[in-house]
């Protein structure tokens, strides 16, 4: 069993999941299917079926949870000094070189990875082309959309 890098952060929001899925749903789940369950015939019971299989999801994600929270090796980038290098955890403050854009990336594990809050997997195309680089390197990372041509403006342990 591999261990999975993880921020903090990230495993913090992982243990929230774990609580809602836990004491939230899955009552309401069992709920549910209690009064499906008194409608009478199950092989007919598209109540039933639907709860039945909401609480498959629902019992999956929280194996799944637990999964990656044993696996899990927290990196809490804040205690760790290393200025100006490009490792897990750490928010890079890029300037698109062909376009001129300002853009910042948190490096973080493949649980926690949302492009749109501009937070990337490590070893995603820009994830790799980033770590071990230094504040002020030039990088060129080949992208699924192209090669892209970035100035390492900053490099932040938040």
């Amino acid at each position: 069993m591999d261990k999975e890098p993880i921020t903090l952060n990230g495993l913090n929001k992982l243990k929230e999941e774990l609580v809602f899925l836990k004491e939230k749903i899955r009552p309401e789940i069992v709920a549910s299917i209690a009064e499906a369950r008194s409608h009478g015939d199950l092989k007919e019971n598209a109540e039933y079926h639907a709860a039945k299989e909401e609480q498959s999801h629902n019992e999956g994600r929280i194996t799944e949870i637990n999964d990656i929270i044993a696996r899990a090796n927290v990196i809490d980038v804040t205690k760790l000094n290393n200025e100006g290098k490009v490792i897990f955890g750490s928010t890079v403050f890029l300037e698109d070189l062909d376009t001129g854009e300002k853009i910042n990336y948190k490096i973080v594990g493949r649980d926690e990875a949302d492009l749109k809050q501009k937070l990337i997997f490590f070893q995603s195309p820009i994830g790799k082309g980033l770590i071990g680089k230094n504040k002020s390197d030039l990088v060129e990372i080949n992208t699924p959309s192209g090669v892209k041509n970035f100035e390492i403006k900053d490099v932040k342990y938040i």
